[in-house]
C-alpha cells in the first residue's frame, strides 16, 4: 500500500463528507493505493456516524473511535500504529489542510528519501493573537532542538512508515514529533510551504492555554530525551555539587575551630552551630546525598525498563 492517512477528528461532522470526497479525488488522480484511518477523538456530534456512511461508500476509509476525548497525540498514536502503507500523512479534519498537498508529500519521502516532511503554513489564515505566539513557539523550539522548521505544529506531515512505528507519542507530544524522530535516528527531516485555508466549519479547538502547556511539554521532552536512559547524569551531577558545596563549607567551619583552638587561640565571635553556613552546609549535605539516591534509583528503573523496541535495525544483510 502507498499511503496511510491519519485524521484525528472531534466535532467534525460538517467536514467529513467534504473531506473524504477531496482525498479519494486525489487519490484516483494520481493512482496511490491507500487508506484513510480516520480517529474519532470523543466527538459529541455526528461525527461517527459521518466516518461509518464514509466506509460504507469506499473501504479505503476506516474509523477508530475513542471513548472520551483522549487528545490529538493519543489519536496520532493510535493511528500509527494502524497504518500500514509505507508513506503516512497526517492532516486534520477541519478542511483547513489540503488534500492536493498529498502527491507532493508522498514525492519527497519516496523520491527524495527524506524521513519526515513537515508542512509549513507560510501565509495563516488565523487572528494576530494566534500567529504570533505560534511564531515564539516555533522559534523557541527549532533554536533548542537544531531543527530547522517553521512550523512544528502543523497538522499536515508526511512520514516513512518507520518513523511512526518507532516512536510514541503521549501527552501533548504531537508537536514535538520532528524531535521524537531525530533522537530515534531519523535526521533527514525538511519542510514544504502548504496552502492553509480558511476554517468553512465549526470553530478552533486551540487556545491560548496550549502556548503555555507547550512549554512545559518541551521542558519535559528535553529531560526525558536527554537522560531518560542515564538519569544518574542528571541527578548524580547535582547531587555531587551539592555535597562538595556543603563538605566545604563543613571544612571551612572545622579548621576556623581548630585554629581558635589549637593555633591562634582566639575565640570564635560565633559557635559553629550559631553560624548561617552551618545551616548551609547541613542542607547542602542533606540535598546533595538525596539527589544521589534519587539519581541511582532512577537508573535501576531504567535499566529495567529498556525492551529491543529502544534500539532500531535500520537494514540487514
Amino acid at each position: 500500500m502507498d499511503i496511510s492517512l491519519i485524521i484525528p477528528a472531534k466535532d467534525e461532522e460538517q467536514s467529513i463528507p467534504e473531506l473524504t470526497q477531496w482525498i479519494s479525488r486525489v487519490m484516483q488522480t494520481h493512482g496511490f493505493s491507500y487508506e484513510v484511518i480516520f480517529i474519532d477523538d470523543g466527538s459529541t456530534d455526528g461525527t461517527w456516524d459521518e466516518i461509518i456512511k464514509a466506509n460504507q461508500a469506499n473501504a479505503s476509509i476506516r474509523g477508530l473511535k475513542f471513548n472520551r476525548n483522549f487528545g490529538k497525540s493519543a489519536a496520532l498514536h493510535t493511528g500509527f500504529q494502524a497504518a500500514q502503507g509505507n508513506v503516512v500523512i497526517t492532516m486534520d479534519a477541519d478542511l483547513q489542510d489540503s488534500p492536493d498537498e498529498i502527491p507532493e508529500l508522498y514525492k519527497l519521502i519516496k523520491e527524495q528519501k527524506f524521513h519526515l516532511v513537515s508542512g509549513w503554513k507560510k501565509k495563516r489564515h488565523d487572528p494576530i493573537t494566534k500567529t504570533w505566539p505560534s511564531k515564539f513557539f516555533n522559534a523557541v523550539v527549532s533554536r533548542i532542538s537544531k531543527i530547522k522548521l517553521h512550523d512544528f505544529n502543523c497538522g499536515l506531515k508526511a512520514y516513512d512508515v518507520r518513523v511512526v512505528k518507532s516512536i510514541t507519542v503521549y501527552g501533548d507530544m504531537h508537536r514535538y514529533i520532528p524531535v521524537l524522530a531525530k533522537w530515534a535516528g531519523f535526521t533527514k527531516i525538511t519542510e514544504k510551504v502548504v496552502e492553509h485555508r480558511e476554517r468553512k466549519y465549526g470553530h478552533s479547538k486551540f487556545g491560548w492555554q496550549r502556548l503555555v502547556s507547550g512549554f512545559l511539554d518541551l521542558l519535559t521532552l528535553m529531560f526525558v530525551g536527554k537522560f531518560s536512559k542515564r538519569p544518574m547524569h542528571f541527578f548524580g551531577t547535582f547531587g555531587i555539587l551539592s555535597f562538595l558545596l556543603g563538605f566545604t563549607l563543613t571544612a571551612v567551619m572545622l579548621w576556623e575551630k581548630f585554629d581558635s583552638i589549637y593555633i591562634s587561640k582566639v575565640p570564635l565571635k560565633r559557635e559553629i552551630v550559631q553560624q548561617p553556613a552551618f545551616y548551609l552546609a547541613l542542607v547542602a549535605l542533606i540535598v546533595g546525598v538525596q539527589l544521589f539516591l534519587t539519581g541511582f534509583l532512577a537508573d535501576l528503573l531504567a535499566r529495567q525498563s529498556i525492551s529491543k523496541k529502544d534500539y532500531l535495525v535500520s537494514e540487514r544483510v
